[in-house]
């Protein structure tokens, strides 16, 4: 239905609107299938953000690679994307500088509960929990701004410090069920008449823990079955109620002196009595800084209508304590803060950069009981000088580089494998680098001249982004000399035209370098070769004969003008004195024939020479031919025999064998002795050289076949010079930078047993050594270990001994039910006071920074009472053996009384010995947390900056992960990871898989040219063989519809004449006999035509005909005369005479013939001269030189990209479209386009370049699980996209 009303509006708009309004439906169409088209195969891509880079805060841009993909992977032009989905390239960012490191801080808060972490897919129950199940526990994480705790962008904090992370894994124990005891018996019910009720109860043995099911009811009540009271008798039930405990105080004096009485030591058999005093009570007799006091509670007895009752009435065994000893709470002591240091800032840096100052303060007593703990003990701030004289000013840092170091051409990943044997000739595009690093750049005093030290400093003081570590470079690429053909042998000419004579000469040819070599030390082969000849001549006669003049009447005997020109070997005519006498007389005798005579043909021109040289089995030779005109009448001269009317002669008798020069590679330029005179005669300037010294090689006469021969076989004028000057490189001297300040020692102490601390420093190389310049230094680095490093000073805590054991006073306990006698728990002190380590006394904030935890000052204590059992201390455990299920004991003994109270020797309720299982040393671990990233092994250790890399850091390939265990004994209590393992973590295999390039097959070889004549192309292709992955190197664009092939087309041109058709002689005119019984008149004559090679190393060699050009081949049969006894006889017909360069029909075409024999009869001879008009295309061409188009960017054999050259080539086209020969073009002197070559680029698949991995930092954990981590940062050149 739809495609029918669409139809019937399409239809509507061809009525109204016509042909115009379907077009433009057409093309907007075409224009939706190709934005269809381009969404779905074209996606724009980014690379990673890129580091801030400007000002200091808020002014800072980040940048970032945007790039344009084929859905198959290759890149392309930004046009073929979707303009408006295109990912933004800038973005604004916060500048982080090394000073905001006093301004911003992370602030981490304390882990939550680890909480259970739902597993995918898992049902509820289905997995039992055997030990621990995992789970996740999170805090916040936030970067704050230090003066005024505001959050800010994290990536502030990341520059210092990696952001602590903010979840971790975490182990919950399964959860555990309350566990109660089994119900008591019910309570005896009342015998009077009141309603009552009986109880039964049981206790908690284990609370539930971690989620596990809560405690059930602990106890339970039912009434008792009793007769009704009378009014009046009810009976009450009684409670016991028990108040907060009070808080601490200190007994008051009078309560002291009273409870310093006399008391039984109920420990001792005797009955000595002992005066107890208790010192601890004293407000001024306290141990240390504790004191000792009490503190109460209220215990009341509460009748079920609510009245308070006598205690006696609750009371139940054991009677709730009412009072206890307590330490008195006494807040940290710290001491007054230490004056403000002075403002960090002492100099001007010209901006608002703050400067701190910081104070401290020490511990003078510590927090004892529930006193406030320490507070902090520094204390810093922002500040700025503010006084008026004006500061120093800072001093300023640039950054500064090496050169840049030689360029190196990155191997395809195929390429590195060592079986490959393709490196050798690494070209094109590469990348060099060089080292940055930063420099103090002084003001001198009482100047305004910058002064610069050339000591690398910490980078961190460079401020702005560094300059680039790398960039692009291009390593040209081998290339091999290439010569055009031999040009043909030339005349016999004398070394010098100075000299008349005739001689011996040198017959010569030559070839020209068509490609200059490039790096290569072969350079071009011979260009001359020559062949010795006799009679050379500089200059020669050149005869030109008359017309035959008769001696008497019109025919008959008679004679020809030898008219002789002196000419050059170049065809210049020169005066007749250089050329010697005339070679014949100067008339010469000839014949015109008379009407009843025999007319023969003028000679043809010799044919080409059959060979080029002569040797034992081949000698060169040429013929001529004339033929018969017209046949003799009865009386006339008769016709020469057959023989007379062929001729030949030797020609190229020279010996097939040839000469040339050849020389040695150049020396390499080297300084000369008689440089003097050398330098007085050659004027040799150019910039950045030091001299002009001398290059040598050795020249040899070669003869072709034979190798080196004496030098007067070849031409000395052509010989090659032996010397040459050159200019000598500069010697450079290597310059390194001074070496860097010692690295820092710490100015915190080291402990004394610290292994020994090292300081280092480096140089960097500026410029390497060339041409013997002074080498570089071998040492580029040193350690030596720091001295005078403080050590930590050494304080320890010192213990004195206990107090007697302090219980509530008695005027106190005198008040209070239940509590008569001195004896039960109590608290009991010591001093703890600080010595350092020769044993002085010092001040308590020494061992609170330097001794660690402080021993305890306060310890439980009990004084037994008169009816209580005592014993002696346990005795120390026996020895276990190694086996795990042994068991140990202990054993105390009776004292005093007690030996003789029965109670006490009951054992199950006072042991006397007790017996437990050894402590076996069973650890089991268990995975904590998550795996670490792959790490590769042989990553190179870390560099100090500007040092070299000692070899390449691999990126992929074999590693190990890494897993922290959690490690418990067999109580499940968690121990030290140790105990489980020497490393505290297990490790497995992984792979980091390495990118592969996209591999191509190698090249084919290349096609013919295309065409015969003039310009056409040459092809070689590659196969597709592996494509890329894992972020390997892109294919370039194939063609998919031809079996994924990469093709290259180069322009290739072939030179028109270097096949032609050769012609015979004609045959003698055939006459049709049959017909004729004269054997004169009308007849045939034929000739026979072959295609031949006319390249010089071919010799006119017969190649197949295909080769000439079909449009030029010459007739092969033609119509002929032989005149007839008696008949007007002529010659051929003449050339035509030549149409101007502008065809024009006006202009006429000319030949000619000329009358050989008069008419016996008056019959008039045939017309001797024939015109035609110049018509352009049928016998009059015009000619251009054509311009192929561009060829593909051309690299060098073994450049994979970088820059190559682009090519167009060349050619004559004639009028009608015919690709002629270029000495067409050339003779006419046409003006020739130009350029027919340009540089190109192809681009360079850049691979990421990063930097040395940083040191591992500081776990962040100080128990626990934590981890560490390491960093890099992309260092390679904008804007290249790295996939590392």
């Amino acid at each position: 239905m739809l495609l029918q009303q669409n139809w019937v509006s399409l239809h509507w708009a061809w009525q109204s609107l016509g042909k115009p309004f379907l077009l433009f439906v057409f093309l907007m169409l075409q224009t939706a299938d190709l934005e269809a088209r381009r969404g779905h195969q074209f996606v724009w891509k980014t690379g990673h953000w890129g580091r801030c880079i400007g000002d200091c805060g808020s002014g800072g841009v980040r940048s970032r690679a945007v790039w344009c993909t084929h859905a198959e992977g290759w890149t392309t032009f930004h046009a073929n994307c979707d303009q408006q989905d295109k990912p933004e390239s800038q973005r604004r960012c916060f500048k982080v500088c090394d000073w905001h490191l006093e301004l911003f801080e992370w602030e981490v808060s304390g882990w939550d509960r680890c909480g259970l972490v739902p597993a995918a897919g898992a049902e509820a129950g289905a997995e039992v929990c055997v030990t621990a199940q995992h789970g996740l526990q999170r805090r916040s994480v936030r970067c704050l701004q230090k003066l005024n705790r505001t959050v800010v962008s994290s990536e502030i904090c990341e520059y210092f410090t990696p952001q602590p992370p903010a979840e971790q894994a975490c182990l919950v124990p399964c959860p555990r069920d309350c566990v109660v005891s089994q119900f008591s018996g019910w309570s005896p019910c009342g015998t009077g008449c009141a309603k009552s009720l009986q109880h039964r109860t049981r206790a908690v043995i284990a609370p539930p823990l971690y989620g596990g099911a809560p405690c059930p009811n602990l106890t339970e009540s039912r009434a008792c079955g009793a007769p009704a009271c009378p009014l009046g008798e009810e009976e009450h039930t009684y409670s016991l109620q028990v108040g907060p405990w009070g808080e601490c105080r200190l007994p008051h004096p009078k309560e002291v002196q009273l409870a310093e009485r006399t008391m039984l030591d109920l420990g001792s058999d005797s009955g000595e009595r002992s005066t107890s005093g208790l010192p601890g009570s004293h407000p001024h007799h306290h141990a240390g800084e504790v004191e000792i006091g009490y503190q109460t509670r209220q215990v009341r007895c509460v009748r079920s209508d609510g009245k308070h009752a006598a205690l006696s009435l609750c009371l139940q065994d054991p009677v709730p304590m009412t009072s206890k000893s307590c330490v008195i709470p006494k807040d940290c002591a710290p001491s007054e803060w230490s004056p403000w240091s002075p403002c960090s800032r002492s100099c001007g840096w010209g901006s608002l950069t703050p400067g701190f100052r910081s104070r401290r303060r020490s511990v003078r007593s510590v927090a004892v009981g529930a006193g406030k703990p320490c507070p902090e003990l520094e204390e810093r701030e922002a500040c700025s000088t503010g006084g008026k004289a004006p500061l120093q000013p800072c001093p300023r840092f640039a950054w500064r580089t090496s050169e840049w170091k030689a360029c190196q051409v990155s191997l395809l990943l195929d390429q590195q494998d060592p079986r490959h044997q393709k490196q050798a000739g690494l070209c094109g595009g590469g990348i060099q680098t060089r080292v940055v690093y930063c420099v103090q750049i002084l003001v001198e005093l009482g100047t305004h001249r910058l002064k610069e030290v050339a000591r690398p400093v910490d980078g961190k003081l460079c401020q702005g982004p560094a300059p680039a570590t790398s960039q692009l470079c291009h390593l040209p690429c081998l290339a091999e000399c290439a010569v055009s053909s031999w040009s043909p042998w030339g005349p016999c000419l004398p070394e010098s035209c100075q000299h008349r004579h005739g001689g011996r000469g040198f017959r010569m040819r030559q070839r020209q370098v068509v490609v200059d070599p490039v790096g290569t030390l072969a350079g071009c082969p011979h260009l001359v070769e020559s062949i010795p000849c006799e009679d050379a001549q500089c200059h020669e006669w050149v005869v030109s004969e008359g017309v035959c003049v008769t001696d008497r009447g019109k025919c008959g005997p008679g004679h020809r003008v030898l008219k002789a020109v002196c000419k050059s070997r170049k065809g210049e005519e020169v005066p007749h004195h250089l050329c010697s006498e005339l070679p014949r007389p100067e008339v010469v005798a000839c014949e015109v024939p008379c009407a009843r005579d025999c007319v023969v043909s003028e000679w043809s021109p010799w044919s080409p020479c059959s060979h080029s040289c002569s040797s034992k089995n081949t000698e060169g030779s040429q013929s001529r031919s004339r033929s018969i005109l017209a046949l003799p009448a009865e009386g006339g001269k008769a016709c020469p025999p057959e023989r007379a009317l062929q001729e030949q002669r030797a020609c190229n008798e020279h010996p097939c064998v040839h000469f040339f020069w050849e020389a040695s590679p150049w020396s390499s330029c080297s300084e000369d002795v008689l440089g003097t005179a050398l330098n007085a005669t050659v004027s040799w300037s150019r910039e950045a050289t030091c001299g002009v010294g001398i290059q040598t090689r050795k020249v040899f006469c070669m003869k072709s076949s034979s190798g080196q021969v004496t030098p007067k076989r070849c031409p000395e004028s052509i010989r090659p010079e032996a010397v040459r000057p050159c200019l000598l490189p500069c010697r450079k001297d290597c310059v390194v930078t001074l070496f860097s300040e010692w690295t820092p020692c710490p100015t915190a102490c080291q402990p004394g047993n610290a292994t020994a601390v090292k300081q280092s420093r480096y140089r960097i190389i500026l410029q390497d050594s060339a041409s013997g310049g002074q080498a570089c230094p071998d040492t580029l680095y040193e350690e030596r270990e720091c001295e005078d490093v403080p050590t930590c000073p050494v304080y320890r805590w010192k213990s004195h001994r206990w107090s007697p054991c302090v219980l509530v006073p008695e005027p106190v306990r005198q008040g209070l039910p239940g509590q008569s006698e001195a004896c039960g728990n109590g608290l009991q002190s010591r001093a703890v006071t600080c010595l350092s380590e020769q044993g002085g006394s010092a001040a308590v904030g020494d061992c609170v920074q330097w001794a660690g935890a402080m021993p305890a000052l306060v310890q439980e204590c009990l004084i037994p009472c008169k009816d209580d059992c005592t014993f002696t201390p346990w005795s120390k455990f026996t020895a276990c053996s190694s086996d795990c299920d042994t068991t140990r004991s202990r054993r105390r003994s009776l004292t005093g009384r007690s030996r003789k109270r029965d109670k006490c020797q009951n054992t199950e309720v006072y042991p006397q010995v007790e017996t437990e299982p050894c402590p076996c040393e069973v650890f089991t671990s268990q995975p904590h947390g998550n795996w670490s990233d792959c790490i590769i092994r042989g990553r190179p250790s870390e560099l100090q900056p500007g040092m070299p890399s000692q070899g390449v850091a691999r990126e992929c390939g074999e590693g190990v992960r890494l897993r922290a265990i959690a490690c418990y004994d067999r109580t499940g209590r968690l121990v030290e990871p140790s105990r489980c393992s020497s490393s505290g973590y297990i490790e497995e295999p992984c792979t980091v898989p390495c990118p592969f390039d996209c591999k191509l097959s190698d090249w084919s070889s290349w096609s013919p040219c295309s065409s015969s004549c003039g310009p056409g192309v040459r092809v070689r292709s590659k196969w597709l063989k592996e494509k890329p992955y894992n972020g390997g190197r892109p294919c370039p664009k194939l063609d998919l519809k031809n079996q994924a092939q990469v093709h290259e087309a180069v322009p290739c041109y072939s030179e028109c004449n270097q096949y032609s058709w050769e012609v015979e002689p004609w045959s003698p005119c055939k006459i049709n006999s049959e017909q004729n019984s004269l054997h004169c008149g009308e007849g045939i004559q034929t000739r026979k035509v072959r295609c031949v090679s006319t390249a010089e190393d071919h010799g006119m060699e017969t190649v197949p005909s295909a080769l000439c050009s079909q449009a030029e081949v010459p007739e092969t049969v033609q119509k002929c005369s032989l005149y007839c006894p008696s008949e007007c006889a002529v010659s051929d017909w003449g050339q035509w005479s030549p149409c101007p360069q502008v065809c024009d029909p006006n202009i006429m075409q000319t030949r000619t013939r000329q009358v050989l024999r008069s008419p016996v009869s008056s019959k008039p001879c045939p017309e001797d001269s024939q015109m035609k008009p110049c018509i352009l295309n049928q016998n009059c061409f015009q000619y251009q030189y054509n311009l192929t188009g561009w060829s593909g960017c051309q690299l060098g054999a073994n450049a994979t990209c970088g820059h190559g050259e682009r090519r167009r080539l060349l050619s004559c086209r004639r009028s009608d479209g015919a690709t002629v020969s270029m000495q067409l073009c050339q003779r006419l002197h046409l003006e020739k386009p130009v350029p027919t070559s340009s540089r190109c680029m192809v681009g360079c698949a850049v691979d990421c370049q990063l930097s040395p991995w940083s040191a591992w930092s500081q776990c962040s954990h100080t128990c626990g699980a934590g981890g560490w981590t390491v960093w890099r940062w992309i260092a390679s050149p904008e804007p290249h996209v790295c996939s590392a």
